[in-house]
């Protein structure tokens, strides 16, 4: 499966959101996800990343995704972790 196959069913469950998948592997099933979605105002990151699983949640089950890394922000959120940086 590709990144961009990935990014769109994320984008799917979120609209909204600004995507950046990345191979941690080289292998294709180790993935590393960045996700910034207004949707997730006001939610733990633990239903963060429940909205976002359950939009990939097929491709788990099938083993073509083996492992997904996930990174959830609101867009506030986003914008103070770039200024940490």
């Amino acid at each position: 499966m590709g990144l961009e196959q990935v990014e769109a069913m994320i984008k799917r469950q979120l609209p909204d959101a600004q995507v950046v998948v990345r191979d941690m592997k080289g292998g294709g099933d180790h993935l590393e996800a960045i996700v910034v979605s207004a949707e997730f105002e006001g939610k733990t990151r633990v239903k963060q990343h429940q909205l976002v699983y359950s939009a990939i949640q097929e491709s788990l089950d099938s083993g073509v995704i083996h492992a997904l890394a996930l990174k959830t922000y609101t867009p506030q959120g986003w914008e103070a972790a770039q200024q940490a940086v």
